[in-house]
């Protein structure tokens, strides 16, 4: 059974099941909006329905009811057919899937054309947003859409670009790191690999043994989504909801990835790990790196990596890429440094009052174990955290269209709204 196949006998099940929720319980009220929120960037507000992944408090990622520690061996293939389904595809859908990805992953010449006339120190951010964005030319969405097509099916050529996307971006992001940092000409694919070890394959990084390309699969697994609030997926879910085809949505989600607050925090992190050694010559003892974390957030500066804007625990995507790193490479002074940090610093952050959240999230692993393989170019992981997010906001956008989500429109006010209205509640309370 194709992919398509297998979500479109699912779809009106689906359907229907929230129509029927939306109709017996559409005055429930499910949150509420304090002033705090409001000025403080919607912060839990429970306004958006993401059904692909969950982010729980104390447990953190949940992809489609099973538990990111519980996908780490799958390959991202199985997590798109996940993400898209709700189950995990047998040998044969798995193998068709890698098939028909094989397929679409050829890109087309203008986008090459068009990532050689960019000026050579652009960010490879920027190239990649640029060429997913000028390949709309190719959307099937924007091609039906013309032509006429019923709301009910707007699903499908959704789920075209998606797969044409989730195919080619790989292909295009190995590309821009051999282009950009002049590691010479580009490397073709070889599709009789999964999209995974062709991805790491095309960067041209040595990996005698396969750990790379291992380091790349779950890479592309543990951050393929997380929710639809955060900012890279929101801003898909938003552009995508009036319509827009899925290269302009995914385009404008990867610039908000871009962003220091959010996809290019991994390599804030490293920087400091690699300040670290650096400072101490290797990795420091226990004593020195306490007194060393201890005197830097008493001087109002912080230590990234540590604290998350949902989690209240340890990421478990940090700890799977700690145990990765434990296995190839425990003898890193890079890896030992990021390992200590995480003994040493969540006590000193609990004692300081530093942080809701004292513990570290993904960022504060995935660094180290790129610079352990040479990858030693921080403005490209960005990138790659690019390539794997692409699955889930992809994802979201199909599922938004098969059940028919409105445009995104909430209503803002004034803050001399706010004034008058906190007042006012003031002067009922006192009455």
């Amino acid at each position: 059974m194709t992919l398509k196949e297998k979500l479109a006998g699912k779809i009106a099940a689906m359907r229907e099941d929230l129509k029927k929720l939306a109709k017996d319980h559409a005055a429930r009220v499910i949150s509420e909006v304090t002033v705090e929120q409001a000025y403080g960037g919607m912060r839990g507000i429970k306004s958006l329905v993401c059904d692909t992944s969950e982010v729980d408090n104390n447990r953190g990622l949940i992809i489609r009811e099973r538990h990111i520690s519980e996908l780490t061996e799958k390959t991202p293939e199985e997590i798109l057919w996940l993400l898209l389904t709700g189950e995990l595809p047998d040998s044969e859908e798995l193998k068709s899937l890698k098939a028909d990805m094989a397929d679409r992953s050829a890109v087309p010449r203008y986008v090459w054309d068009v990532l050689k006339a960019m000026p050579k120190d652009s960010h490879p951010m920027t190239m990649l947003s640029a060429a997913i964005l000028c390949m709309d030319k190719d959307s099937v969405f924007k091609k039906r859409y013309d032509e006429g097509m019923k709301k009910d099916v707007y699903w499908e050529p959704m789920l075209e670009d998606t797969l044409n996307l989730v195919a080619r971006t790989p292909v295009i992001a190995a590309g821009i790191y051999r282009m950009r940092y002049g590691k010479g000409p580009l490397i073709e694919s070889d599709n009789s690999l999964d999209m995974s070890a062709n991805f790491a394959r095309m960067h041209g990084i040595s990996d005698p043994d396969g750990k790379f390309a291992d380091l790349m699969r779950l890479y592309l697994v543990l951050h393929s989504d997380h929710e639809s609030g955060n900012v890279s997926a929101f801003t898909t879910h938003t552009v995508a909801s009036a319509l827009s085809n899925l290269y302009y949505a995914v385009s404008a989600g990867l610039n908000g990835l871009a962003g220091p607050l959010h996809g290019l925090a991994n390599q804030e992190c490293l920087k400091w790990v690699l300040m670290v050694k650096d400072m101490f010559k290797g990795v420091p003892s226990d004593e020195q790196l306490h007194k060393f974390a201890w005197d830097t957030l008493q001087s109002g500066k912080v230590i990234p990596g540590y604290g998350h804007a949902v989690l209240r625990q340890t990421d478990p995507r940090f700890t799977a890429f700690m145990e990765f790193g434990k296995k190839i490479c425990p003898d890193d002074q890079v890896f030992q440094i990021a390992e200590k940090t995480f003994k040493v610093v969540p006590p000193i952050l609990v004692q300081q009052g530093k942080a809701k959240d004292p513990w570290p999230n993904v960022d504060a692993a995935s660094g180290c174990l790129l610079w352990h393989f040479g990858m030693n170019e921080f403005d490209y992981y960005t990138v790659l955290f690019g390539v794997s997010r692409i699955m889930g906001i992809s994802a979201q956008a199909v599922i938004s269209r098969a059940i028919g989500s409105p445009i995104v429109r909430p209503k803002s006010v004034t803050t001399r709204w706010i004034k008058g209205f906190v007042t006012k509640e003031a002067v009922t309370a006192k009455a």
